[in-house]
């Protein structure tokens, strides 16, 4: 009998999307997972990493996690404490190098839709909506989206275009207006990390988390997933990671 994982599905994303991060980048975070990855991050292989909040927080000092984006905890000891609209203008501005997203569906030009479920005007579900997710995805230079990994979300087009991938291939993005250069980076699923065909701008297999196959991968995602013929692996949580992430940074489980 395998015995369990002293880990969970979240302790493993939070820990391959804080090694994503650069040392001395921008990131513009959201609340939940991206909050404890940018942590994790700081404390770890990124300790110049500047976070940016959403509602005007730009490079606080985390030292107890924040629960939402607007609340005093993202403004602490930082550079600025400005207003939502300043932070957007921040993007567009070319000076946040990630944007952290989530949503309902993905596709595999990393288009995300956070809106409704079916038709627009005759939903299935309505969802959150996109809140600063048009902005992040169409003005920070790289995306990073966190996904449950299943054939339902990731799907071969989405319902609604919540958050600009790279459209419909090489060159839309730009066709659109968007500032070249900028687009998708990578997807954190429950399974695996993918990045993007430089070519093709499609999804691609990158590295598969532990105890997961390529087929399960595969069976899980709902369009054709580009599979190199080398496809890395993931290390799962070092002790010293899930130490920072159950004693320092949420203690109280209110997460992880």
């Amino acid at each position: 009998m395998m015995s369990e994982k002293p880990y969970s599905n979240t302790e493993l994303m939070i820990c391959v999307a804080a090694r994503l991060f650069e040392d001395g980048a921008t990131c513009f975070i959201g609340t939940g997972i991206p909050m404890l990855a940018a942590m994790l991050a700081s404390k770890t292989s990124a300790p110049n990493l500047v976070p940016v909040f959403e509602f005007g927080g730009t490079g606080a000092i985390m030292e107890e996690l924040p629960i939402a984006v607007g609340e005093a905890r993202t403004f602490h000891k930082g550079i600025s404490a400005l207003g939502i609209c300043d932070t957007m203008e921040t993007a567009q501005r070319g000076f946040i190098d990630y944007g952290f997203l989530g949503g309902a569906q993905i596709d595999p030009y990393g288009n995300l839709n956070s809106v409704v479920i079916g038709d627009h005007d005759h939903p299935k579900a309505r969802l959150p909506g996109s809140g600063g997710g048009n902005d992040v995805g169409s003005h920070c230079w790289q995306t990073i989206a966190i996904m449950q990994h299943d054939a339902r979300r990731f799907i071969p087009k989405v319902d609604f275009l919540t958050t600009p991938g790279f459209l419909s291939g090489p060159g839309a993005r730009e066709k659109a207006g968007l500032p070249r250069g900028t687009g998708p980076m990578a997807v954190v699923s429950t399974l695996a990390l993918m990045d993007y065909d430089p070519d093709t701008c499609r999804m691609r297999l990158k590295a598969l988390h532990p105890g997961v196959s390529v087929e399960q991968v595969k069976e899980n995602t709902g369009f054709e997933l580009i599979i190199p013929d080398q496809v890395g692996r993931n290390d799962p949580p070092s002790a010293e990671e899930l130490r920072l992430l159950r004693e320092e940074i949420d203690p109280t489980g209110f997460y992880i």
